[in-house]
C-alpha cells in the first residue's frame, strides 16, 4: 500500500503528516520567504519584477523542501487556507500518487493528525 500523507500548507509554514505503519509523525517546515508586499504605483528599475521573481523562487524552494519529506509514490492529502495548496500540488507529478485538495484554515496539530486520519479512512 502507498503511504499516506496529509500537508497543511500556506505560503509561511507546512505540516507533513505521515501516516506510515498506523502511527502519525508530523514534520513542520517554515518557508523562511517573507510576506508578500503589494506595490503601489508605477515601479523603476523593475524592482517589483525583481522581487516577484525571488519570492517566486523562494517558494519554489520551500515547497520542494515540502515534498522531500514525502515518500514516493504516496496517496496525497493538501489542505491550506489560499494558493498554497494549489501551487503544491502543481509540483506534484501525475504519477507520484492520488493527490486531494481542500481549503483548510489553521488547524492544531492533533485536529490536522485527526483530519487526515479521517479523509484516509473514507477512502479505504
Amino acid at each position: 500500500m502507498k503511504p499516506q500523507v496529509g500537508i497543511w500548507i500556506d505560503h509561511t509554514r507546512a505540516v507533513v503528516v505521515n501516516l506510515a505503519n498506523g502511527h502519525p509523525t508530523t514534520e513542520t517546515i517554515e518557508s523562511g520567504v517573507p510576506g508578500h508586499p503589494h506595490f503601489g504605483g508605477q515601479q523603476d528599475g523593475g524592482g517589483e519584477q525583481k522581487y516577484e521573481a525571488r519570492h517566486r523562487q523562494g517558494l519554489a524552494r520551500f515547497y520542494d523542501a515540502v515534498l522531500a519529506q514525502v515518500p514516493t509514490p504516496a496517496h496525497l492529502f493538501i489542505m491550506g487556507p489560499g494558493e498554497a495548496r494549489t501551487e503544491l500540488r502543481a509540483r506534484v507529478p501525475e504519477a507520484d500518487g492520488v493527490v486531494a485538495l481542500e481549503a483548510a484554515d489553521a488547524l492544531t496539530e492533533p485536529a490536522l493528525v485527526a483530519r487526515v486520519k479521517a479523509h484516509f479512512a473514507h477512502i479505504h
